[in-house]
């Protein structure tokens, strides 16, 4: 571990060092930094110019990221930062760190500290390929008895016709290396399947590609775009029923803390949650012990379900190798993810935060008042808005007209009673 130091100097408290890595302006990722910071963490960032973790007291330092040379850039931030655990805020920072194992060992630097923190951060480096193929994942679930739709690469035509003949409709294609809605069409027919498949193959077109990059500070399209890339699609078995999803906190293939939510309200059809109602679900937490121990994962994940209309069964349908949206949320002990990831972290026992909400059910700020400004939830529910915070609140509220992700709306939030 690394000592902090204060600005006199002197010797300030021996505390781990958390880097959080992300390549988007995205204000959950502000939230998990000044959740880590509250838990005990000497909290750093490498991320975009001009992110909300800018507008907390969370970070002790900040690394530029820069989108033309985002590998190089974790590089430094590491190397400068000397963290004892890095933690990935978006599907992109991810890869990256799989990106920067993977150069030290192509170079016969396996050994090196920075492939052992990133194992140390992420998990066993085997496993990291599994991560970003939904298909090879769910095979996996499948052997270690959870329950998953069957889903399948479709390389063509052919194998999409043969998929329907097979599968019938409708039928979920997801491109591999996206996240939060992206990605993902819901097809009833023929036609509707081949002209979306053909879509979500296709590299991303340029302009859309520097418009998110330069406009909403999010380059996670930018070298597929310029490298002509085509993306991976699957054909997924459609499951009629509700979403739910899970955030956890694992280290060395051991699980340490875990929430689970139904999904009440989303941005979009295929869009990421904004309202969630916590759950209890035996099932959901067996299936992410089994997977945290089967790729021997560590650090922060995210596990989404699809729950059966009538019979309530789960059926995991991928999962997020970085933090969630919801990962910063203190709800008591085993549901505070945090505080466990301190505790294996340092070595000391867990301390969970004050419990945020006895209310079973949480709009995420500032993601349901984008969707809807009277939405019902902002006042029933608890709504997220870290007041502790008020420069970030202020800089998400200024900043919404230029970020399609989230922010956006003409009103301010208001704050909930009590």
């Amino acid at each position: 571990m690394h000592p902090a130091f204060g600005s006199s100097g002197g010797l300030e408290t021996l505390k781990p060092t958390l880097l959080v890595a992300t390549t988007a302006n995205w204000f959950p990722t502000a939230r998990l930094a000044m959740a880590m910071a509250n838990a005990g963490f000497r909290v750093e960032a490498v991320c975009p110019a001009g992110h909300p973790v800018s507008r907390t007291e969370a970070a002790q330092r900040i690394h530029r990221y820069h989108h033309l040379r985002p590998v190089a850039s974790f590089d430094g931030a590491i190397a400068a930062a000397k963290p004892d655990i890095v933690i990935p805020g978006d599907d992109l920072a991810a890869r990256h760190l799989h990106q920067l194992y993977q150069s030290k060992l192509d170079h016969g630097k396996a050994e090196t500290e920075v492939c052992k923190l990133i194992e140390r951060s992420l998990g066993a480096a085997e496993n990291f390929p599994a991560l970003f193929t939904r298909a090879a994942f769910l095979q996996i679930a499948r052997e270690q008895g959870v329950r998953g739709p069957r889903t399948e690469v479709i390389r063509s035509s052919d194998d999409l016709k043969q998929w329907a003949a097979e599968a019938g409709f409708p039928v979920v294609l997801k491109s591999d290396g996206t996240s939060g809605g992206d990605g993902v069409k819901i097809v009833h027919g023929r036609e509707e399947a081949e002209r979306a498949f053909r879509a979500l193959a296709a590299p991303p077109l340029l302009a859309r590609a520097l418009k998110r990059t330069f406009l909403d500070g999010d380059s996670a399209l930018l070298w597929p775009s310029l490298l002509r890339r085509c993306s991976v699609v699957n054909a997924q078995e459609f499951v009629p029923g509700s979403e739910a999803t899970s955030a956890i906190a694992c280290w060395r293939g051991e699980l340490l803390a875990s929430l689970h939510f139904e999904v009440i309200r989303k941005a979009a059809s295929t869009g990421h949650a904004t309202v969630l109602r916590i759950i209890e679900s035996e099932e959901m937490s067996i299936a992410a012990e089994r997977m945290t121990r089967r790729l021997r994962l560590s650090g922060l994940h995210g596990l989404d379900y699809m729950r059966e209309a009538e019979t309530g069964k789960a059926h995991l349908i991928e999962i997020n190798p970085r933090s969630t949206q919801v990962g910063h949320l203190a709800l008591g002990p085993g549901h505070d993810l945090p505080a466990a990831l301190y505790a294996a972290v340092s070595g000391e026992a867990v301390q969970p935060a004050p419990k945020v909400t006895g209310h079973d059910t949480i709009a995420l700020f500032p993601q349901e008042w984008i969707r809807d400004a009277a939405s019902p939830f902002l006042r029933s529910a608890y709504h997220d808005v870290p007041w502790e915070a008020p420069e970030l609140v202020r800089s998400c509220v200024l900043s919404r007209r230029k970020q399609s992700g989230w922010y956006s709306g003409k009103t301010e939030p208001t704050k909930p009673p009590g």
